[in-house]
Protein backbone atom coordinates (compact mmCIF):
# COMPACT_ATOMS: atom_id res chain seq x y z
CA UNK A 1 0.00 0.00 0.00
CA UNK A 2 1.42 3.46 -0.88
CA UNK A 3 2.62 5.59 2.00
CA UNK A 4 -0.21 8.15 1.82
CA UNK A 5 -2.86 5.44 2.01
CA UNK A 6 -1.08 3.86 4.96
CA UNK A 7 -1.14 7.19 6.77
CA UNK A 8 -4.83 7.64 5.98
CA UNK A 9 -5.69 4.29 7.60
CA UNK A 10 -3.49 4.71 10.68
CA UNK A 11 -3.74 8.39 11.66
CA UNK A 12 -5.55 9.60 14.83
CA UNK A 13 -8.37 11.15 12.76
CA UNK A 14 -9.19 7.87 11.00
CA UNK A 15 -12.59 7.46 12.69
CA UNK A 16 -13.74 11.04 12.20
CA UNK A 17 -16.47 11.81 9.69
CA UNK A 18 -14.97 12.69 6.26
CA UNK A 19 -17.18 15.78 6.13
CA UNK A 20 -15.40 17.26 9.13
CA UNK A 21 -12.00 16.88 7.53
CA UNK A 22 -13.29 18.08 4.17
CA UNK A 23 -14.61 21.28 5.75
CA UNK A 24 -11.22 21.98 7.30
CA UNK A 25 -9.10 21.09 4.27
CA UNK A 26 -11.32 22.69 1.61
CA UNK A 27 -11.80 25.77 3.76
CA UNK A 28 -8.04 26.24 3.89
CA UNK A 29 -7.78 25.58 0.15
CA UNK A 30 -10.36 28.29 -0.51
CA UNK A 31 -8.40 30.67 1.71
CA UNK A 32 -5.18 29.88 -0.16
CA UNK A 33 -6.84 30.65 -3.49
CA UNK A 34 -8.83 33.72 -2.45
CA UNK A 35 -6.35 35.48 -0.17
CA UNK A 36 -3.39 37.51 -1.43
CA UNK A 37 -0.33 35.31 -2.01
CA UNK A 38 1.48 37.23 0.70
CA UNK A 39 0.85 36.55 3.51
CA UNK A 40 -2.23 34.40 2.74
CA UNK A 41 -0.42 31.45 1.17
CA UNK A 42 2.21 31.49 3.93
CA UNK A 43 -0.37 31.48 6.73
CA UNK A 44 -2.42 28.73 5.10
CA UNK A 45 0.68 26.61 4.53
CA UNK A 46 1.79 27.08 8.12
CA UNK A 47 -1.66 26.15 9.42
CA UNK A 48 -1.83 22.99 7.29
CA UNK A 49 1.73 22.01 8.24
CA UNK A 50 0.99 22.53 11.93
CA UNK A 51 -2.01 20.19 11.70
CA UNK A 52 -0.04 17.56 9.77
CA UNK A 53 2.83 17.58 12.24
CA UNK A 54 0.65 18.12 15.32
CA UNK A 55 -2.76 16.43 15.62
CA UNK A 56 -2.10 14.00 12.74
CA UNK A 57 1.33 13.12 14.19
CA UNK A 58 3.13 12.89 10.86
CA UNK A 59 6.88 13.13 10.75
CA UNK A 60 8.51 15.80 8.57
CA UNK A 61 9.97 13.07 6.36
CA UNK A 62 6.50 11.66 5.71
CA UNK A 63 5.18 15.08 4.72
CA UNK A 64 8.09 15.62 2.36
CA UNK A 65 7.48 12.25 0.72
CA UNK A 66 3.81 13.08 0.24
CA UNK A 67 4.43 16.43 -1.46
CA UNK A 68 7.65 15.92 -3.39
CA UNK A 69 6.05 14.45 -6.52
CA UNK A 70 3.27 17.09 -6.84
CA UNK A 71 5.82 19.81 -6.09
CA UNK A 72 7.58 18.89 -9.32
CA UNK A 73 4.45 20.00 -11.21
CA UNK A 74 4.38 23.23 -9.17
CA UNK A 75 7.96 23.99 -10.17
CA UNK A 76 7.35 23.09 -13.82
CA UNK A 77 4.29 25.35 -13.87
CA UNK A 78 6.11 28.28 -12.25
CA UNK A 79 9.34 28.29 -14.28
CA UNK A 80 7.73 29.38 -17.62
CA UNK A 81 6.62 32.63 -15.95
CA UNK A 82 10.30 33.55 -15.59
CA UNK A 83 10.91 33.33 -19.33
CA UNK A 84 9.74 35.61 -22.15
CA UNK A 85 9.50 34.38 -25.74
CA UNK A 86 9.78 36.75 -28.69
CA UNK A 87 12.02 39.60 -29.67
CA UNK A 88 15.79 39.53 -29.59
CA UNK A 89 16.89 37.13 -28.22
CA UNK A 90 14.01 34.78 -28.87
CA UNK A 91 14.03 33.34 -25.34
CA UNK A 92 15.13 35.61 -22.51
CA UNK A 93 14.88 36.08 -18.78
CA UNK A 94 11.78 38.02 -17.69
CA UNK A 95 12.38 39.77 -14.32
CA UNK A 96 8.79 41.01 -14.28
CA UNK A 97 7.57 37.43 -14.07
CA UNK A 98 9.32 36.69 -10.80
CA UNK A 99 6.45 38.01 -8.69
CA UNK A 100 3.86 36.02 -10.62
CA UNK A 101 5.99 32.85 -10.37
CA UNK A 102 6.40 33.23 -6.61
CA UNK A 103 2.68 33.93 -6.17
CA UNK A 104 1.76 30.86 -8.21
CA UNK A 105 4.23 28.65 -6.36
CA UNK A 106 3.05 29.95 -2.98
CA UNK A 107 -0.64 29.41 -3.68
CA UNK A 108 -0.04 25.97 -5.19
CA UNK A 109 2.17 24.82 -2.32
CA UNK A 110 -0.31 25.98 0.31
CA UNK A 111 -3.22 24.32 -1.50
CA UNK A 112 -1.15 21.15 -1.92
CA UNK A 113 -0.49 20.95 1.82
CA UNK A 114 -4.22 21.33 2.48
CA UNK A 115 -5.06 18.51 0.07
CA UNK A 116 -2.40 16.32 1.67
CA UNK A 117 -4.06 17.11 4.99
CA UNK A 118 -7.31 15.59 3.72
CA UNK A 119 -5.68 12.70 1.86
CA UNK A 120 -3.48 11.72 4.81
CA UNK A 121 -6.43 11.65 7.22
CA UNK A 122 -9.25 10.21 5.07
CA UNK A 123 -9.13 6.87 3.24
CA UNK A 124 -10.75 7.02 -0.17
CA UNK A 125 -12.99 4.11 0.82
CA UNK A 126 -14.57 6.36 3.46
CA UNK A 127 -15.10 9.35 1.19
CA UNK A 128 -16.39 7.79 -2.05
CA UNK A 129 -19.60 6.13 -0.72
CA UNK A 130 -20.65 9.37 0.95
CA UNK A 131 -20.33 11.35 -2.26
CA UNK A 132 -23.55 9.75 -3.54
CA UNK A 133 -25.43 11.48 -0.73
CA UNK A 134 -24.19 14.79 -2.14
CA UNK A 135 -25.65 14.06 -5.55
CA UNK A 136 -22.64 12.52 -7.30
CA UNK A 137 -23.84 9.83 -9.76
CA UNK A 138 -23.16 6.28 -8.51
CA UNK A 139 -21.40 5.42 -11.78
CA UNK A 140 -18.76 8.07 -11.09
CA UNK A 141 -17.99 6.85 -7.58
CA UNK A 142 -17.96 3.21 -8.64
CA UNK A 143 -15.54 3.84 -11.50
CA UNK A 144 -13.31 5.82 -9.14
CA UNK A 145 -13.40 2.99 -6.59
CA UNK A 146 -12.55 0.37 -9.22
CA UNK A 147 -9.69 2.44 -10.61
CA UNK A 148 -8.40 3.00 -7.07
CA UNK A 149 -8.48 -0.74 -6.41
CA UNK A 150 -6.87 -1.65 -9.74
CA UNK A 151 -4.01 0.77 -9.10
CA UNK A 152 -2.81 -1.38 -6.22
CA UNK A 153 -2.99 -4.48 -8.40
CA UNK A 154 -1.07 -2.79 -11.20
CA UNK A 155 1.62 -1.62 -8.77
CA UNK A 156 1.94 -5.14 -7.39
CA UNK A 157 2.17 -6.55 -10.91
CA UNK A 158 4.81 -4.01 -11.88
CA UNK A 159 6.86 -4.87 -8.81
CA UNK A 160 6.63 -8.61 -9.54
CA UNK A 161 7.66 -8.17 -13.19
CA UNK A 162 10.57 -5.93 -12.22
CA UNK A 163 11.84 -8.42 -9.64
CA UNK A 164 11.68 -11.20 -12.22
CA UNK A 165 13.58 -9.09 -14.75
CA UNK A 166 16.19 -8.10 -12.19
CA UNK A 167 16.62 -11.75 -11.21
CA UNK A 168 17.46 -12.49 -14.86
CA UNK A 169 20.05 -9.65 -14.96
CA UNK A 170 17.84 -7.55 -17.17
CA UNK A 171 19.17 -4.20 -15.93
CA UNK A 172 22.88 -4.69 -16.58
CA UNK A 173 23.22 -2.11 -19.38
CA UNK A 174 21.18 0.74 -20.83
CA UNK A 175 20.18 -1.47 -23.76
CA UNK A 176 18.85 -4.27 -21.58
CA UNK A 177 17.18 -1.72 -19.28
CA UNK A 178 15.24 -0.18 -22.15
CA UNK A 179 14.22 -3.64 -23.31
CA UNK A 180 13.04 -4.61 -19.82
CA UNK A 181 11.09 -1.39 -19.34
CA UNK A 182 9.34 -1.93 -22.68
CA UNK A 183 8.53 -5.52 -21.76
CA UNK A 184 7.28 -4.45 -18.36
CA UNK A 185 4.96 -1.84 -19.91
CA UNK A 186 3.61 -4.40 -22.39
CA UNK A 187 3.00 -6.99 -19.68
CA UNK A 188 1.17 -4.49 -17.45
CA UNK A 189 -0.90 -3.21 -20.38
CA UNK A 190 -2.04 -6.66 -21.44
CA UNK A 191 -2.57 -7.78 -17.86
CA UNK A 192 -4.75 -4.77 -17.05
CA UNK A 193 -6.99 -5.44 -20.05
CA UNK A 194 -7.32 -9.10 -19.10
CA UNK A 195 -8.11 -8.22 -15.49
CA UNK A 196 -10.71 -5.67 -16.57
CA UNK A 197 -12.36 -8.24 -18.87
CA UNK A 198 -12.54 -10.83 -16.09
CA UNK A 199 -13.89 -8.23 -13.69
CA UNK A 200 -16.65 -7.31 -16.15
CA UNK A 201 -17.56 -10.96 -16.63
CA UNK A 202 -17.62 -11.55 -12.88
CA UNK A 203 -19.96 -8.62 -12.30
CA UNK A 204 -22.28 -9.77 -15.10
CA UNK A 205 -22.47 -13.31 -13.68
CA UNK A 206 -23.37 -11.88 -10.27
CA UNK A 207 -26.28 -9.92 -11.66
CA UNK A 208 -24.73 -6.46 -11.72
CA UNK A 209 -27.50 -3.89 -12.18
CA UNK A 210 -25.47 -0.70 -12.33
CA UNK A 211 -24.87 -0.15 -8.64
CA UNK A 212 -22.38 -1.64 -6.19
CA UNK A 213 -23.84 -1.50 -2.70
CA UNK A 214 -21.38 -1.13 0.16
CA UNK A 215 -21.93 -0.69 3.87
CA UNK A 216 -21.18 2.79 5.16
CA UNK A 217 -20.54 3.36 8.86
CA UNK A 218 -22.74 5.97 10.47
CA UNK A 219 -20.43 8.50 12.06
CA UNK A 220 -21.93 11.56 13.74
CA UNK A 221 -20.49 14.96 12.95
CA UNK A 222 -18.52 16.48 15.79
CA UNK A 223 -19.85 19.99 16.43
CA UNK A 224 -16.76 21.05 18.43
CA UNK A 225 -14.50 19.93 15.57
CA UNK A 226 -16.58 21.82 13.00
CA UNK A 227 -16.56 24.96 15.14
CA UNK A 228 -12.80 24.70 15.68
CA UNK A 229 -12.23 24.21 11.93
CA UNK A 230 -14.36 27.23 11.05
CA UNK A 231 -12.58 29.28 13.71
CA UNK A 232 -9.16 28.29 12.34
CA UNK A 233 -10.08 29.22 8.76
CA UNK A 234 -11.58 32.51 9.96
CA UNK A 235 -8.47 33.29 11.98
CA UNK A 236 -6.21 32.62 8.99
CA UNK A 237 -8.33 34.85 6.74
CA UNK A 238 -8.43 37.64 9.33
CA UNK A 239 -4.68 37.49 9.96
CA UNK A 240 -3.92 37.55 6.23
CA UNK A 241 -6.16 40.59 5.65
CA UNK A 242 -4.62 42.44 8.60
CA UNK A 243 -1.03 41.73 7.51
CA UNK A 244 -1.65 42.33 3.81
Amino acid sequence: MPGLDTLAHTNPWRRRHPGEKALLALGLVGAAVALPPWPGALLVGLAASAILLGPLRLRPRQVVRAVRAPMAFVVVGSVPLLVAVGGDPLVRWAPEGLGAALALAGRATAALLCLVLFAASTPLADALPRLERLGVPPAVTEVAALVYRLLFLLLATAGTVREAQAGRLGFRTWRTTYRCVAGQAAAIFLGSFDRARRLEQGLALRGYTGSLRVQVDDRPLSVPFLVASAALVTAVVAAALVLA
